[in-house]
């Protein structure tokens, strides 16, 4: 058997330490996050009768009932129409916005400062804000009166009708307000890309030909393309577990067509005290938001591998 020589226990101190240090982070995280996420894993195949008394297990019923439930397919759909709205809004808007504040110009700190300040706001004090804008008699509807536009004014969070036979008003209302509290949160990332990029790049580009709008496109795009993965990963899981703007300004409604899968959520846990078919719900999210990581990691490594070839 082998001793515990000093030489021995030194290098064992070595590899244990830096696991010391992490032993109480995850000590906090088991028992907030892993330890509740297996115990509504468990609650997920259980009904409760009446509360207070411990569950009674009824295996895959919740999730047959989830398969039927015309609601969860509804709010389903909105939700990816929230990712097909919002995302892509995000992932290129902010971009140009970080090309131009990135500028030499003077007073150009108070034009990021103007862009960053929505990302500072409560999203309740937004919510409440643009809920006030988007009113009946709000400032919206007022401007476009006066305009000769619209002259009895658009439901913008009353109406469930489509906007081109696709996505509803007032869900496309909740959207705007993800995009304006979102565009100057990713243009910081993206900044903080550009100004990474060497200066000498743009030069030499420049004197093959390349300058104005097309060095972005020649240079900028290329190098930002891990900024902009990163991007459209966050603001996909952002747009995915939407549920503040939507709980300030819509409810929901009108007739769900405003409700996002975690309203759902919410709603079925906390107004209907249904806990293990809410954890159900999350269950099914988990899995779907898995399975796009997992897709997106594929994705990235076959990107890797192409450019290495």
């Amino acid at each position: 058997m082998n001793q515990l020589t000093p030489k021995n226990w030194f290098f064992l101190k070595q590899r244990l330490t830096p696991y010391l240090f992490l032993l109480p982070a995850l000590i906090i995280l088991g028992l907030t996050v892993f330890l509740p996420a297996m115990q509504a894993f468990y609650l997920s195949f259980t009904t409760y009768q009446d509360i207070g008394e411990a569950p009674k297990w009824i295996g895959f019923a919740n999730f047959l009932r989830l398969w039927k439930d015309v609601v969860f397919w509804k709010t389903l759909e909105n939700t990816f129409l929230y990712l097909v709205g919002v995302v892509p809004i995000l992932v290129i808007a902010p971009l140009i916005l970080a090309i131009l504040v990135n500028q030499k110009l003077r007073g150009m700190n108070w034009f990021r400062t103007a862009y960053y300040t929505p990302v500072v706001i409560s999203m309740v004090v937004a919510g409440i804000a643009w809920k006030w804008l988007y009113a009946e008699n709000g400032l919206l509807n007022q401007f476009l009166k006066t305009l000769g536009l619209f002259t009895d004014g658009i439901p913008w969070l009353t109406s469930p009708a489509k906007i081109l036979g696709v996505v509803p008003i007032s869900l496309a209302s909740v959207m705007a307000v993800t995009i304006w509290k979102g565009l100057g949160y990713y243009m910081v990332i993206y900044l903080a890309g550009l100004q990474s990029i060497p200066a000498d790049v743009y030069e030499a580009a420049a004197i093959d030909g390349s300058d104005g709008i097309r060095k972005h496109w020649d240079i900028t795009i290329p190098l930002m393309q891990p900024y902009l993965a990163l991007v459209a990963v966050i603001s996909a899981i952002s747009a995915t577990k939407v549920f503040e703007e939507v709980y300030i300004m819509t409810g929901g409604g009108p007739l769900n067509s405003s409700k996002t899968i975690v309203y759902y959520l919410y709603e079925q846990a906390f107004s209907n005290l249904e806990i293990s078919y809410a954890c159900t719900i999350g269950l099914v999210l988990f899995l779907m938001i898995l399975s796009l990581s997992v897709l997106r990691l594929v994705i990235n490594q076959q990107d890797g591998n192409n450019i290495s070839m």
